[in-house]
Order: structure tokens, then sequence, then C-alpha cells
């Protein structure tokens, strides 16, 4: 498998404590909180209200749309929260499936979808938790960004007090008797000093804060695995189709174009042999054996063909024979190792014996190599296969390739493909298959 290089790190002269108040990070979270407020009201807002008439209005016709309507006004703010965690808190997280329909058409399989949907109560319980989080967040945050911004800056903005206010400057004490101005060089040090700690810890705190927006957006927000591998089946299933459809248009084209246009031509010389027979012996012995050619390679061409459906060989004998048989086709000496303590089951027996004998044909007419090697092996639940060779290399998953229909074919049976071949060589080719034995 190819490896993946992280970017540099960067030396920074200044630590992070010092460097994090600037950071663009800091801000982009700062902001995340302060426009998460008027957004979570509206959103609590809008959805409290849209679910308590339509609970309220249940026994009615009306209610239960209206249901529906307020759990897609939740999962549209979702969806905006969800973009908002993605640009400005870096948060990976997909986008919901669309709602899937239950029984009937129209509008009302499209609420039954809506109302027996979990990601849609999961959003509606994001904008009642939220909002309070948000008011709490938002608070904090501000707070601590400007006192501490306000603290640090007061000697540059302490004129205004003697000038607009007439005092000495800002008060931090009064009573009826006693007040207490913040004026003397002193003082004015102090505060700035408390302002600067405050500017130092605001950013640890933010990032304390967004990191409970971050799990509530994950928790909630987020696809629930069951939706996620119903999407990953039904887009396993349609490449299963696709598949199947396509290996059948190459049996019929292979038939139509082969076996059966020899056929055709195989009982027109026999009629023709039939005909002259009695005329010209001789030449009619001669379209005879002609023919008996022709069976021959109509016979080659069906076994080539039931060989590519599914090869006798390996329902009888099983991978270890099935591959070596493969290995004697490629046009370079083929290594096989095969150590499986029993069989696993037919279908995963047969993925795992065609995309060997794909990989062996990239090898005989892309390669360029002068050896390989195929090594199968078990590791708990999983059937390993490997095919290296020491050829030019530059093997690539591009889409609409052979190596990709290769990765979607075990992908609708959970299993895993990697290429790692530099350019140069060598090429390693890995899979993994569910056992099922």
């Amino acid at each position: 498998m190819a490896l993946a290089y992280g970017p540099e790190t960067r030396h920074h002269r200044l630590p992070a404590a010092l460097r994090a108040p600037f950071e663009a990070r800091t801000w982009r979270e700062f902001g995340y909180l302060v426009i998460g407020l008027p957004l979570s009201v509206l959103s609590f807002a809008l959805s409290i209200a849209m679910v308590s008439l339509g609970a309220g209005l249940v026994v009615t016709f009306l209610g239960i749309p209206l249901l529906a309507a307020a759990l897609c006004v939740c999962r549209g703010f979702g969806m905006l929260e969800r973009a908002r965690a993605r640009g400005m808190l870096g948060v990976e997280i997909a986008d919901l499936p669309p709602v899937r329909r239950r029984s009937g058409s129209g509008l009302m399989g499209w609420v039954g979808g809506v109302l027996k949907s979990g990601e849609s109560w999961r959003h509606f319980l994001y904008s009642v938790l939220h909002m309070p989080w948000a008011i709490f967040a938002f608070t904090i945050a501000v707070a601590f960004c400007a006192y501490g911004w306000g603290l640090l800056t007061y000697p540059l903005w302490r004129w205004v007090f003697p000038v607009y206010a007439g005092v000495d400057g800002l008060q931090l004490y009064g009573d009826g008797t006693h007040t207490f101005f913040l004026d003397s060089p002193v003082e004015i040090a102090v505060t700035s000093l408390c302002g600067l700690f405050f500017v130092l810890v605001t950013p640890w705190v933010i990032r304390a804060l967004v990191t409970v927006d971050r799990l509530m957006v994950r928790g909630l927000l987020s696809p629930s695995r069951l939706a996620t591998r119903v999407s990953e089946l039904e887009s396993d299933r349609g490449v299963v189709v696709d598949t199947a459809a396509a290996d059948l248009r190459r049996i019929e084209r292979d038939l139509h174009d082969g076996a059966q246009a020899r056929l055709v031509a195989l009982a027109m010389d026999l009629g023709l042999a039939k005909e002259k027979l009695l005329e010209d012996p001789q030449a009619a012995a001669a379209m005879v054996d002609e023919a008996h050619g022709e069976v021959k390679l109509a016979l080659q061409e069906l076994r080539d063909l039931a060989r590519g459906i599914h090869p006798a060989v390996l329902t009888d004998r099983g991978l270890d024979a099935a591959l070596s048989s493969v290995a004697t086709r490629c046009t370079v000496p083929v290594r096989v190792e095969v150590d499986l303590p029993t069989r696993p089951i037919p279908a995963i027996e047969g993925i795992a014996y065609f995309t060997v004998s794909e990989l062996l044909q990239n090898v005989s007419k892309h390669s360029r190599a002068s050896r390989a090697t195929v090594d199968v092996w078990r590791v708990e639940d999983r059937l390993m296969l490997q095919v290296t060779d020491d050829g030019r290399g530059g093997a690539d998953v591009t889409k609409g390739g052979g190596l990709a229909g290769l990765t979607e074919r075990l992908d609708a049976v959970d299993g895993i493909f990697a290429v790692h071949s530099p350019v140069g060589g060598p090429t390693t080719i890995t899979a993994e298959l569910p056992w099922r034995g």
C-alpha cells in the first residue's frame, strides 16, 4: 500500500501558548461560538414551536405532516451545522443519506420515512440540547475575549475616563464613601498583566468549549452506523448487479462471435458435404475433415468460456490447483504459495480466483516483469491474497481501469484492495476478503 506522508513539521520561534491568541484557528473557533448562538436560538424556537404544534394537532390529519415538516427543519439546520463544523472546526463528517420512503408513495411515503428516521429525531434532540450550551459557550468565550483584550490594552484607552467621564480611570470599587480607580502606573501595569493572562488563557478555553460542540455534532448530526451501512450495501448491490450484467453481456458476445459462429459455419459445411457425398466423395471427405477441425476449435472455445465462468478445477480441487493452472498461462514464471487450512465458501473462492487471474493477466500484458509470485493465506477471519512482480511498476487504480473494477468487486463483499506500485517497480498488490468458510 502506498505510504502517505503528512505535511512537514513547522518550527516556530514562539511557544504555542504565545502563538495561540493570534492563530487563525482560535479566531475561527471563536467565530463558530459567536455565530452558533443566534443560529441555535432560531433552531430551538422553530423546532420546539413546530413540534409542539404538530403534537397538539396529531389527532387531526394536519398534525403528522406538520411533525414531519418540523423534523425536516431540524435536518436543514443540521446540514448547516455540519457545514459550519467542516469549515470552521475542521470536523470530518458525512452528509445524511436521503430519506428512505416507507410503504406507500407520494407525500405520505415521504412523511413516514421522515418520522421513522432516527437521524431526524437526533437532529431535533440536537436543536433542543444545543441552545443552552450555545448560550453558555457564547457567554464564556465573549467574556474571556472581551476582558482579556480590554484589560491588556487598558493603557491605550484609559484617557477616555478623564476626558469624557471626569474620573481618573477605570473604577474597580466604589460605595458612598470610598472609591478605587485604576490610575497609578503600578495599577495600570497590573491591569495589563491580568489582561495578558486572560488573553493567553482564552484560546484554550475556546478550544475546550468547541470540543463539546465537536462531540455533539459527531454524536447527533452524523449518519448512524446502520444508515451508513445500508447506503454502502445499496452501493455494493449496484456494483454487483452491474458486474453481473457486464459478465452476461461478455458471455453472450463470446458465444455469438465465437462458438455460435463456428457452429453455424460447421452446419453449412456439413450440409454441403452431404450434397457432395454421392457426386464427389473425395471433396465431401475433405469438407468433413475441415468440419472436424471446426468442431475441435468450437469445443476449445466453449471450454475457455466455461473456465472463464467458473473453472472445474476450482470446484474440484480448490484454489491451490486452480491458481497453479492460471500461473502456467502467464507469460512470466510465477511461484504460487497457497497456505489454507480449509476452503472458504464458493463465492469468496471464486472472487479470489478471478482476482488473481486478472492480476496475472496484467502482469503478462503490462508489467514487463521477469518473474512474479502469488501468495494466499488466512489471517483470522480474512483471506489474504498478494501478487508481486519485478516489473516496471506504475500500476494505478484509476476509474474505468481493470484495477478499479477489482476494487469495486472486492468492496461489494467487504473486501480491501491495496496497490503499491512505484514507478520502476516492484509492484505489490494485496487483497483481503472475508473468509466465510
